[in-house]
């Protein structure tokens, strides 16, 4: 059987991996795709404890998160393409807006 330690331990794992992504990868793309991941985890989360406590509060909260999620996600790689256009990279290196 299945309990909520199994969800939270996946969770965990899942927020990891994500961390790890941000702070390793360079590309502006997978950064986003890593904090969605990060996004991911913490929802599994909440949606686990909202059944394990038969509350609807972890899931209206997992409705907020994937709201400002999606508002990430438009604002954020119409970001990237504006930097694209520009740079012409995506490279968080080689992005550097503030230099003169």
């Amino acid at each position: 059987m299945i309990t909520i330690t199994h969800y939270l331990v996946l969770s965990a794992i899942l927020f990891t991996v994500g961390v790890i992504g941000v702070l390793i990868r360079r590309n502006a793309i997978i950064i986003f795709m890593c904090i969605e991941l990060m996004l991911n985890a913490v929802n599994l989360s909440f949606v686990a404890c909202a059944h394990y406590l038969n509350s609807m509060q972890g899931q209206l909260f997992v409705f907020f998160t994937m709201t400002v999620a999606a508002a990430e996600a438009a604002v954020g790689l119409a970001i990237i393409v504006a930097v694209f256009r520009n740079k012409e990279t995506i490279n968080i290196d080689d992005i550097n807006i503030m230099k003169w």
